[in-house]
């Protein structure tokens, strides 16, 4: 028998062996994931609705969606709060590794306050930023008036909701960014440092030359994360201003929501579903090729 037919048969027998090990995890993915977007798909080529049976319509919910002036403001929005968002977090959170990296007194004490947001439930968030910037009493609101200052106007003007919502996010999710790039930092060798301080370096061209390629993939990580998070903001968005005043703080997820649950119309909010799936995918294949380049000139 040719060795190439035993080692094909080899791999099969061992393939086989270990099948039923696998198929338990396989079997929970084709549940929990692979036949809900089946069916998902399904119901965005469908009108459907309470009481009815869907009906196929091909990609008339595609069409009604992109046909939705809510829709475009949603994104638009959307966009506007995931680019502020993202790069605001990045460079508090390089800066904050930074200076954590470089010896800050009381850091165990300081990271622990740091770090305290994130134990924090988006819901308990929501209504604490409610009360501390309420337009009327808040405490913030009174000690920018105090300062002469204007106050968050976030219940009647989108500008200033839109901004709350940024804020309340940075602030919420600040920590995961800031685990990310600190861990890489402390990964870097402090020899390097050491070769730079001897060829003469100073500490710009160090952070050039030497910390900013060395956490770049980790920059680049943090952001595809939390673009793709912060795509599918919800929670923040509907807990401060539920889309208001006049749906002109709705984002993606919240049009979806207004559409599934209070619309009814199950079609375009499994349409408007597919839509966040396609356009999370396209930014996530933009930061993995740009981690994989990273990736490829450090191994190099």
């Amino acid at each position: 028998m040719p060795a190439a037919v035993r080692g094909a048969g080899a791999r099969l027998s061992r393939l086989g062996a270990t099948l039923p090990f696998l198929a338990p995890a396989q079997l929970l993915v084709l549940t929990v994931i692979v036949l809900p977007a089946l069916h998902i798909i399904w119901l965005s080529l469908s009108t459907s609705t309470f009481g009815k049976a869907p009906v196929f319509v091909g990609l008339a919910n595609y069409i009604h969606v992109f046909g939705d002036t809510y829709f475009w403001r949603a994104l638009a929005n959307t966009i506007i709060i995931v680019l502020v968002v993202v790069h605001v977090e990045l460079l508090l959170g390089l800066g904050m590794a930074l200076l954590f990296a470089s010896g800050l007194p009381a850091r165990r004490l300081l990271l622990a306050a740091v770090l305290a947001p994130y134990a924090v439930s988006e819901v308990s968030a929501a209504v604490i930023w409610r009360f501390l910037f309420d337009p009327d009493a808040g405490p913030v609101t009174m000690a920018l008036h105090a300062l002469g200052l204007p106050g968050f106007e976030w219940s009647v003007d989108p500008a200033h909701g839109l901004a709350i919502v940024a804020l309340l996010s940075i602030w919420l999710h600040l920590p995961f960014t800031f685990l990310i790039i600190y861990a890489a930092r402390l990964a870097v060798p402090e020899e390097l440092y050491e070769a730079a301080r001897i060829d003469g370096a100073s500490k710009l061209q160090s952070f050039r030359r030497v910390t900013l390629p060395l956490l770049m993939p980790a920059i680049l990580l943090a952001a595809l994360f939390r673009y793709i998070f912060v795509f599918r903001l919800f929670s923040e968005v509907w807990l401060m201003t539920q889309g208001g005043p006049a749906r002109s703080t709705d984002v993606v997820a919240v049009y979806l929501y207004l559409e599934a649950f209070r619309f009814n119309a199950f079609g375009t909010a499994a349409a408007t579903g597919w839509i966040m799936v396609m356009i999370s995918m396209i930014l996530g294949a933009g930061y993995l090729w740009g981690l994989r380049r990273e990736m490829r000139a450090h191994a190099a």
